[in-house]
């Protein structure tokens, strides 16, 4: 018998398919190279900082860089400018005290090299602007002359910014000095911070802890005192967890009181939920600090979209009995024992200190979370968000979110009448995955006004000056907040209103607290709340915070309050 001959189109197609197969191939191998040549550049920009250090240690070696790393913001700032303390002292103090933190957590992505330059040009008889000779660091996603903004996507290796991010731009006429940018999740949809090319952040107070996200770059260096004034941006609670988790504090402020300009968002063009950028330090006073650097005509000419509205110095320094409004739960995502005593703690020694403490009553916040934050992220049923994965080696944690996004709006809706019975939280994000109409989008966010106008009605009626709220703690183990996206309720709620609120860390995660976490079982008694229990499990020694929130606007006052929370709380810490 003869062998069977096969037919052309059977040929060409397999021929087609191998073609397709080897430029997929190519194309892949193509984008891991462009990893490693990433990774790559951020080791020789480690190597960089440790050869600078060492060069300027043998030339000074009696430079005390400990005593340096222990001043304040405030404290370094008046010792730059009265010319008793060099800003060549400062920078290399901090680019010695960051390279460790980065070996240790893998929190930098980025050597500013020309940092060096612009030290060099600092004169001692120039004009000095309030953070002169001051080194801080970047979030990766704020744009910076001459370096990429990745997000963790392989597509934006190599791709440097043409002009800094009009934030950039004051604080370097405010003399400060940017010199490295950090690590963030992919797509910075997270409150964690890994991706596939720079890897995971770990927490410096703990390494098997997330440092939070997605400024937990930012939140690990300077929780590790590795950078004494840091960037980062909120949408859901990312300078917030970072702040939380790493023992530091953080500022979010009104969503345009500080420019946007020239920072990348992990969703292009949502305005359901409001971003803000905001300032990640040590301690209260040198947020203050930095707000007053940054509220200036720079700021405001460089982008006239930002209100201008200089720092209200007579509020900030106001020592007036505050009203203050509070709760222990949002009755969504149940407290962890230590964030509960952290809020009755915190309320006591306000009490004490004079001022007044109303209960407020939250309601509804399920739907907010579901209806607001996760509908008005993705109103468009995440076309846009998956748009950033498109031709990418991971897509991070979304595989089943992807899944759900691509699938069309009966799907959705059979999923989650499927659902509803035995998980209905589960059942109520999948709801809200669904692709709005322009009209359903416009309703929503008429209500999301409506919402803001009633809680504001609320906290008026209340004569409330500002509120004290549980702040999500302590760290989570890595890994489960990418399991956990419905813990977000405590942050998320502020972006929706738009709110400022900052974070002050007050307390510490004790044995008691562990021991009460046994018996935690949520308000929902799912798989999310079991997971949340684990993640909390085994953090004894960890920071425990509270968010201090102000109306719109009153970004002055909030510090105001976070200064009271802080030295109250440090307090009663000397004195335990």
């Amino acid at each position: 018998m003869r062998a069977a001959v096969p037919s052309v189109p059977a040929v060409l197609c397999g021929s087609v398919g191998l073609l397709l197969l080897l430029l997929r191939w190519r194309r892949w191998r193509g984008l891991w190279r462009k990893v490693k040549e990433a990774r790559e550049r951020q080791e020789r920009g480690l190597e960089q900082m440790d050869k600078a250090v060492r060069a300027f240690r043998q030339q000074h070696p009696s430079v005390d860089m400990v005593s340096i790393l222990s001043l304040s913001l405030p404290e370094l700032s008046k010792k730059i400018q009265d010319g008793s303390l060099p800003p060549e002292h400062v920078f290399y103090a901090y680019v010695g005290k960051a390279l460790q933190i980065a070996r240790e957590t893998n929190c930098i992505t980025e050597y500013m090299q020309e940092s060096e330059t612009q030290l060099q040009h600092t004169k001692p008889g120039e004009k000095k602007g309030l953070l002169y000779g001051v080194p801080v660091s970047i979030k990766d996603s704020i744009n910076c002359q001459g370096h990429d903004s990745i997000l963790g996507f392989v597509k934006n290796i190599d791709k440097p910014v043409a002009e800094d991010s009009v934030l950039v731009q004051v604080l370097k006429r405010q003399g400060a000095i940017p010199f490295v940018k950090t690590n963030v999740p992919q797509s910075l949809i997270s409150y964690d911070c890994n991706n596939l090319i720079f890897g995971q952040t770990c927490n410096p107070l703990l390494y098997t802890r997330t440092p939070g996200g997605s400024s937990g770059g930012e939140g690990a260096l300077i929780g590790g005192g590795g950078s004494i004034l840091g960037f980062g941006t909120d949408l859901g609670g990312s300078l917030r967890f970072p702040a939380a988790f790493c023992g530091i504090c953080a500022l979010k402020p009104t969503g345009n009181r500080l420019s946007k300009k020239g920072v990348v968002s992990g969703i292009f063009g949502q305005k359901s939920v409001t971003a803000a950028v905001g300032p990640m330090a040590k301690d209260v006073e040198s947020l203050a600090l930095c707000m007053r650097a940054l509220l200036c005509e720079d700021m405001f000419n460089l982008d006239s979209t930002v209100p201008p509205l200089p720092f209200n110095e007579e509020v900030y320094s106001s020592t007036q009995p505050l009203r203050i409004g509070y709760y222990e739960t949002d009755f969504f995502t149940m407290p962890s024992p230590a964030m509960r005593r952290a809020v009755r703690e915190t309320k006591q020694l306000l009490e004490e200190a004079g001022h007044t403490l109303v209960p407020f009553e939250l309601t509804n916040v399920d739907y907010s979370v579901y209806n607001f934050c996760f509908r008005g992220m993705f109103a468009d049923g995440g076309v846009t968000f998956l748009k950033n994965f498109e031709g990418e080696l991971e897509k991070g944690n979304i595989g089943i979110l992807s899944w759900l996004m691509k699938s069309p709006n009966w799907i959705k809706t059979l999923l989650s009448w499927i659902t509803k019975p035995f998980v209905p939280r589960l059942s109520n994000v999948i709801r809200s995955m669904r692709a709005n109409t322009v009209e359903e989008l416009w309703s929503l966010h008429h209500e999301i006004e409506e919402s803001c106008h009633q809680f504001i009605a609320q906290w008026k009626k209340l004569n409330l000056d500002v509120m004290l709220c549980p702040m999500l703690g302590p760290a989570l183990l890595i890994g489960y907040p990418a399991k956990l996206s419905v813990a977000v309720s405590y942050t998320m709620l502020y972006n929706s209103l738009d709110f400022p609120v900052g974070v002050v860390p007050v307390t510490l995660a004790t044995d008691e607290d562990e021991k009460e976490l046994k018996n935690y079982q949520g308000y929902f008694q799912d798989w999310w709340d079991r997971t949340l229990a684990t993640a909390f499990s085994s953090a004894e020694g960890m920071p425990v915070a509270v968010q201090c929130v102000a109306l719109p606007w009153q970004e002055e006052l909030c510090l105001r309050f976070m200064k009271e929370v802080e030295n109250l709380s440090r307090g009663m810490r000397r004195n335990a």
